[in-house]
């Protein structure tokens, strides 16, 4: 099942990779030393070391030098590169310079990535030993993460792509039929909830035609009131989303201008005296609005 959303996406990149001198890309923020000591990082750089850059990093042109690029995905990695000592990267180049856009769609590393990038490094004829080696864990978590997204439908794998979502999660959420799967992720990121507890609840308040197997209601431990009481609350939760989605598009731009008159405000010298001097705490949350913003 493909969506529309699906082909845009596609497009949103050129046809090939390119290979970049990693001089000319210039990386949107900087990776911490704290960072630098995190469990991930040293996952990413040994599975670098061991089996080469898999997902390659995402750019974008310059719009006045078509020699430079922006990077929007891949921070961690070109950082790794850098300190290799490596000259070139292949990278995806974006079509658009919607960065900021961009680095709201993707959070690094996130379940989905991982899969993904198991999956190339599989095609590409790396063995799952050797995976399980360069990202320092066992061979049954490799084999389990390949099979991540079986039984998952291509959009709700779509919507949940760059949320950290925990693997028993997709167990549950396989017990729904694709279209149920769709909603089911949406209700998930409109709570920002992922957890095995939530994606069970959903799957409680499912009605039978909705499951792929069906209710085996002995091994769920409800009641028929029971059941029908999740299954009403289900279809309620269903209609509040629905109210929320048709808002969320104008809060979201109200949100984005707000920030974006908040950080023109402190970069005013004469402004940050006065709140300062007059508003202290006003200033203090402003600060951390902004501080907020520069750090997601």
């Amino acid at each position: 099942m493909r969506t529309k959303r699906s082909s845009m996406v596609g497009m949103a990149f050129e046809a090939s990779t390119l290979r970049i001198a990693i001089r000319n890309i210039l990386p949107l923020r900087e990776v911490s030393p704290n960072v630098r000591k995190s469990v991930k990082y040293c996952q990413i750089a040994a599975s670098i070391q061991e089996v080469g850059v898999i997902e390659p990093p995402v750019v974008v042109r310059d719009a006045m030098d078509r020699s430079i690029f922006h990077l929007l995905d891949g921070h961690l990695r070109m950082d790794i590169l850098k300190e290799r000592g490596d000259q070139e990267v292949v990278c995806l180049i974006a079509t658009d310079d919607e960065a900021f856009t961009y680095n709201r769609r993707v959070s690094r590393i996130a379940i989905i990535q991982e899969h993904k990038m198991i999956l190339n490094a599989v095609r590409n004829g790396v063995s799952e030993e050797r995976l399980a080696r360069a990202l320092n864990v066992n061979i049954a978590n490799i084999r389990s993460k390949r099979k991540l997204l079986t039984g998952i439908c291509d959009e709700a794998a779509d919507l949940l792509r760059d949320k950290h979502v925990p693997m028993n999660t997709f167990t549950e959420l396989r017990k729904l039929k694709p279209l149920r799967q769709i909603v089911a992720a949406e209700m998930m990121i409109a709570m920002n909830r992922y957890s095995i507890s939530y994606a069970k609840s959903i799957v409680m308040g499912t009605p039978d035609d909705q499951l792929v197997h069906g209710r085996h209601k002995a091994s769920a431990g409800l009641t028929d009131e029971q059941i029908s009481l999740m299954e009403r609350e289900s279809v309620e939760l269903d209609r509040e989303f629905k109210l929320i989605e048709q808002s969320y598009g104008s809060d979201h731009l109200d949100l984005v201008l707000a920030v974006g008159y908040v950080t023109k405000l402190l970069g005013n010298a004469r402004v940050v005296r006065h709140l300062a001097q007059h508003h202290a705490n006003l200033l203090s949350e402003f600060q951390k609005i902004v501080e907020l913003q520069r750090a997601a």
